[in-house]
């Protein structure tokens, strides 16, 4: 027998964290951890992109094999944490950037039951990948390397990106964005990581890419800008305060116990731990990125504006433009819509007038149909009527009188005129038929 051929590292790797076994699985990834942090510190050893492309096949069936919502939760965070065990950045890019290759060629093979974990997954190396970023204090370049990747592998024409990724990372860049960095960030760095996007939206052929970027990035900026407005006063107030109650503070001794009433100090309530926590849990649901809107229109105006732009796409970006530009001089798009069309779900004053519209033919066709089937048919009140008429009239109580529309009612009124019989309707209230007279005795 010849020697065993002993295989790499990456591939031996891959190999159990493809396995059947959980638990093997589990090793396989904290093996995987140890190896990347020993590889990458040394200057000679990197990874190159098919060892990486190795490491994330082994990855993703992985991911495919668990099972259980939230252990796939478990492992989704711990796979994408992986990306700050690399040691230089040259490395994390290549594990970033295989990672998207790796989505792309197997995103068709992927079952929709699998798909929903394979979303999470994505959301958590987008979120990883920024938090990265944000270690760096959003250096510059490095913001731009991340930008240019993602651009590259997701959102260019020669990348072979699969609509799902496409849709679902437009759909939650902002989002990821906005946890990581919307309590530092400022509004020139917004703007500075959404201009890729608008390079892309100016000159993209692909529908879908166009509709994805403007309604996950720029309508979400204008959707949110009443809620970063009032998160920028909220902020404004509060440093307001915080410098009143230091002159306070100043001015006055600080003496043990129940400060005087009215102060600052008394008007702030007693936070528990679970108070405390709340709070800190709303200020960051309820941060906001900060943007400059005239300066994002500016910019899209002038990508928009450009010559090679579609039609297209200049359109759907001045329709962009023009509410950025009212969010700019303080103008809000609710403030124009009346308030009756937000309790309609569909809203707006097209299908409103439709509605009334379709209600009026609606009550013209039922009035008509009502006269025609009014002159067709009596109704049962209407026969009695005449049935108590011809009673009154001298009809022989014995002949038997039939009641087509309902029981008939005695001693009626005899002092009523006789009504006008319509044509058709004698046939249905006739009178009575000659077959039953035959069978009168003749001589009563």
């Amino acid at each position: 027998m010849g020697p065993r051929v002993q295989l790499p590292p990456e591939i031996q790797l891959a190999q159990r964290l493809a396995g059947n076994e959980q638990v093997t699985r589990d090793r396989a990834v904290r093996k995987l951890r140890k190896y990347i942090v020993a590889r990458t510190q040394r200057a000679e050893g990197s990874f190159t992109h098919d060892d990486l492309l190795k490491v994330w096949k082994g990855l993703f069936y992985c991911m495919w094999m668990q099972d259980k919502p939230l252990l796939q939760e478990e492992l989704g965070r711990t796979i994408s944490q992986l990306v700050h065990a690399f040691q230089t950045t040259e490395a994390q890019h290549l594990f970033l950037q295989t990672f998207w290759q790796t989505m792309n060629r197997e995103w068709a093979g992927i079952d929709r039951l699998r798909l929903d974990k394979f979303y999470m997954l994505m959301r958590m190396v987008l979120h990883e990948s920024l938090k990265a970023l944000k270690m760096r204090a959003w250096e510059e370049r490095q913001t731009e390397r991340l930008l240019e990747l993602l651009t590259t592998e997701i959102l260019h024409p020669d990348s072979q990106a699969p609509n799902g990724v496409k849709s679902h990372f437009l759909e939650v860049f902002l989002e990821e964005l906005t946890k990581v960095g919307a309590d530092e960030l400022t509004a020139d760095q917004n703007l500075r990581l959404i201009e890729p996007f608008c390079r892309v939206a100016a000159r993209t052929q692909d529908p879908l890419v166009l509709h994805s970027i403007t309604r996950g990035i720029f309508e979400t900026i204008v959707e949110q800008a009443p809620l970063a407005i009032e998160e920028l006063m909220n902020e404004l107030e509060a440093q307001e305060e915080e410098a009143t109650s230091e002159g306070e503070e100043q001015d006055r001794a600080v003496l043990p116990g129940k400060p005087p009433r009215g102060s600052v100090r008394a008007a702030e309530p007693v936070l528990g731990e679970e108070q405390v926590e709340d709070d800190d849990d709303e200020d960051h649901a309820g941060s906001v990125l900060q943007f400059d809107y005239e300066a994002v229109a500016n910019r899209l105006f002038e990508v928009a504006s450009h010559q090679d732009t579609p039609p297209l796409n200049r359109k759907r970006l001045y329709k962009v433009i023009r509410k950025l530009q009212d969010l700019a001089e303080g103008l809000f798009p609710e403030d124009e819509v009346p308030e009756k069309a937000y309790r309609n779900p569909r809203g707006g004053r097209r299908v409103r007038m439709k509605r009334r519209l379709s209600q009026a033919r609606w009550q013209d066709a039922a009035g008509r149909g009502a006269e025609e089937a009014s002159c067709l048919e009596p109704s049962p009140r209407s026969v009695r009527r005449r049935q108590r008429r011809r009673r009154s009239a001298g009809a022989d109580p014995a002949v038997p009188q039939e009641q087509p529309g309902g029981r008939g009612r005695r001693g009626a009124h005899s002092g009523r005129q006789q009504p006008r019989v319509r044509p058709k309707a004698t046939v249905a209230d006739c009178q009575e038929p000659k077959a039953k007279r035959k069978w009168t005795p003749r001589g009563q």
